[in-house]
C-alpha cells in the first residue's frame, strides 16, 4: 500500500509514525509534512486545503490510501475530491465534516440521533443570546459556531464576561464568518474523555481513549491552547469501558449522518464528560485530536494502515487490532508566549540526545529547516515529547527526562502532565 499523509502537525508525525510501521506500507509520503516527517518518507511542498493539488500529488505517486490529519482541508471538500477521483481517503466528505465546522449542525444531528448532550441554542441575535445565558444559568457556555483555531469558546460564571463573549462574536465580528451564529449551551460538570471512532459509514470501531490538557499552565491555569500534553489509558475509562458508547452515540450519529446523504467514512472523535447523570456528548471532530493521537499511536498495536483503509472502502469490523499493555505520555514543548504572541525561527537543539531512550519519540508540531539545515521554530506548540512506559508515572518520567534535554530559547511546558 502507498499512502499519503495531509497535514504537518504532531498529529500527522504521530499518524505517519505509526503507518510506516504498518506491514500493509510500502510507501509514505506528507503534504507539506514537516522535518520528523522527513524520516518517513519523502515530503511535498503542496497546499492541504488545495484539492485539485492534493489529487494530482496522489496521482502522480500512484497512492492508494489518502489520510488526512487536520479538519481545514476535510472542510475545504479534499476528500470529496480524491473520492471523486478514486483514490481510497480516510476523512470525511465537506458536509461530513460539518459536524466539527459548525457547532449548531452538530447540536441538530445529536438532537436527531437521540445522543444525551447539553441543552443548547443556536442563535444570530445579541438579545436571544442575552436569553439563551439567563435560560442555562452559569456556568455560562457560549461557541463560535464555526472553526476558530481553539479560541472560539468561553466557560465562566460572570454574566458580563458571557455577555462580552457574545458580543465580541455576533457585533465585533473577532471570528468573522465562523461567529455569525452563536451557540449558548448548558454546562457539563464532570472530567471529560477523548473518544476516537474509526468509522466506514455505518459502523465503527472504538480505539484507546485518552486524557489531554488544554489549559497553558499547571493546575490546569491560564489560557486555553490547542493541548498541552496527555496520556493514555485513562483509570476507569478504557477500551472495554468505552463499548457501551458504540451504540449510545456512535452508531445513531453515523445512521442519522447516512440520512443525510453523508456517510461518514474517517474519525469521528467525541468528547464524553462523566457527569453525574452518566457520560453526555459535548462535541465532536471529524479527525484525530492533537495531542491524544500522539498518546494513543505508541500503544496501538496492528496494520493501523489496513484499518484505515477499510473504513475508506470496507468495513471495520473486518480488521484485528489490539492494545500495548503500556501506558503513555505526551508533553508539548512551546514557544515563549504561547498560546499567545510569540517569537518563531528559533534554533533547536538536544531531540537526537532526547531520542537516545529506545521508549522516546519526539513527534514535531511546528517545527522547520532553515536552508542550511538548522532546525527552528515555527509555530507554538513546537514538539510533543512522548514516552511509553510500564505504568503512567514510569511514561511520565521519561517524557520529562527527554523533555529537559531538548532546548531553544524560551521552551515552555507543563509540569502537571499525567500526575
Amino acid at each position: 500500500m502507498r499512502v499519503l499523509v495531509i497535514g504537518g502537525g504532531g498529529r500527522e508525525h504521530a499518524l505517519a509514525w505509526r503507518l510506516a510501521q504498518s506491514d500493509s506500507v510500502t510507501f509514505l509520503c506528507s503534504a507539506p509534512g514537516n522535518p520528523g516527517m522527513e524520516t518517513l518518507g519523502p515530503v511535498f511542498a503542496v497546499d492541504p486545503l488545495d484539492p485539485a493539488a492534493v489529487v494530482a500529488l496522489a496521482t502522480k505517486h500512484a497512492i492508494d490510501l489518502v489520510v488526512v490529519g487536520p479538519e481545514a482541508p476535510l472542510v475545504a471538500g479534499v476528500a470529496d475530491v480524491l473520492r471523486t477521483a478514486n483514490i481510497a481517503v480516510f476523512g470525511p466528505d465537506a458536509n461530513g465534516a460539518q459536524i466539527e465546522a459548525s457547532k449548531a449542525f452538530a447540536k441538530q444531528i445529536m438532537a436527531a440521533a437521540g445522543v444525551a448532550t447539553a441543552g443548547s441554542v443556536a442563535v444570530t441575535d445579541v438579545a436571544k443570546a442575552y436569553a439563551a445565558l439567563e435560560l442555562f444559568g452559569p456556568p455560562y457556555v457560549v461557541k463560535a459556531d464555526g472553526l476558530a483555531q481553539g479560541k472560539g469558546v468561553t466557560v465562566t460564571t460572570s454574566l458580563a464576561e458571557a455577555r462580552h463573549a457574545i458580543d465580541q462574536a455576533l457585533t465585533a465580528r473577532v471570528f468573522g464568518d465562523a461567529g455569525a451564529t452563536v451557540v449558548v449551551e448548558a454546562f457539563l460538570d464532570g472530567p471529560e474523555r477523548s473518544v476516537f471512532g474509526v468509522c466506514d459509514g455505518s459502523d465503527v470501531v472504538l480505539l484507546a481513549p485518552a486524557q489531554d490538557y488544554k489549559r497553558a499552565a499547571d493546575g490546569d491555569a491560564g489560557l486555553n491552547t490547542g493541548g498541552m500534553g496527555a496520556f493514555s489509558p485513562v483509570a476507569g475509562f478504557d477500551v472495554a469501558d468505552v463499548e457501551t458508547l458504540k451504540d449510545s452515540v456512535f452508531r445513531p450519529v453515523l445512521a442519522e449522518l447516512a440520512t443525510h446523504g453523508t456517510p461518514f467514512r474517517g474519525l469521528l472523535y467525541a468528547g464524553i464528560v462523566a457527569t453525574v447523570d452518566g457520560p453526555k456528548l459535548l462535541e465532536f471532530n471529524a479527525r484525530f485530536g492533537d495531542p491524544e493521537t500522539q498518546v494513543i499511536m505508541p500503544r496501538f498495536d496492528g496494520d493501523f494502515a489496513a484499518l484505515l483503509m477499510a473504513a475508506a472502502t470496507g468495513q471495520v469490523s473486518d480488521v484485528t487490532f489490539g492494545w500495548r499493555d503500556v501506558a503513555a505520555v505526551t508533553v508539548a514543548l512551546t514557544s515563549h508566549g504561547y498560546p499567545g504572541a510569540y517569537t518563531t525561527g528559533v534554533v533547536i537543539t538536544g531531540i537526537e540526545a532526547a531520542e537516545t531512550d529506545p521508549d522516546v519519540v519526539v513527534f514535531h508540531a511546528g517545527t522547520t529547516r532553515r536552508d542550511d539545515g538548522t532546525l527552528v521554530t515555527s509555530g507554538g506548540r513546537v514538539l510533543n515529547v512522548t514516552a511509553v512506559g510500564r505504568d503512567r508515572a514510569d511514561a511520565r518520567q521519561k517524557a520529562y527526562a527527554a523533555a529537559a534535554k531538548i532546548s531553544f530559547d524560551g521552551v515552555s511546558y507543563r509540569s502537571d502532565i499525567g500526575v
